[in-house]
């Protein structure tokens, strides 16, 4: 009888004493650098012959000021993972990606695709120059190794 007493008890020693190393285990959220913005881009600009010259992700926030998509930042399109998807239990098109050593999400209530012989967001530089801009989240954690 003593032995089936014991046994819950261990059980729920077992319990406490890895739960907690299980749950600081875990990738919290924070260690995700997630950002919104209003309008993400994927732009394919082609050169005067065309052929493909570079793939890019453009994000925009909405200016109400000047009624304007000011260029927030942008990224470089690597991996197919960083295009954007809908999700529509949320409503929005969402981004995720290993950004060098960060892991990012980025969503957007907007998504649009274009084709241009220029780069957009060159041109975007006359609104809203790089040094004003408010870019994508810096790392939200310290980088191990570094």
């Amino acid at each position: 009888m003593s032995g089936l007493r014991r046994r819950p008890l261990r059980f729920l020693v077992i319990i406490l004493v890895f739960c907690p190393a299980l749950l600081l285990a875990r990738n919290p959220i924070e260690d995700i650098a997630v950002d919104r913005v209003d309008l993400i881009e994927l732009n394919h600009c082609y050169d005067d012959h065309g052929w493909l010259v570079f793939e890019q992700i453009i994000f925009y926030e909405w200016s109400a000021h000047i009624s304007h998509y000011n260029v927030k930042d942008w990224r470089s399109l690597k991996v197919v993972s960083q295009l954007p998807r809908w999700d529509a239990k949320r409503a929005m098109y969402i981004a995720t990606w290993h950004d060098g050593k960060v892991i990012r999400t980025v969503t957007a209530p907007s998504f649009r695709e274009s084709w241009t012989q220029y780069d957009p967001e060159l041109i975007e530089r006359r609104y809203l120059p790089r040094q004003l801009r408010s870019l994508l989240k810096k790392t939200p954690f310290k980088l191990r190794n570094d």
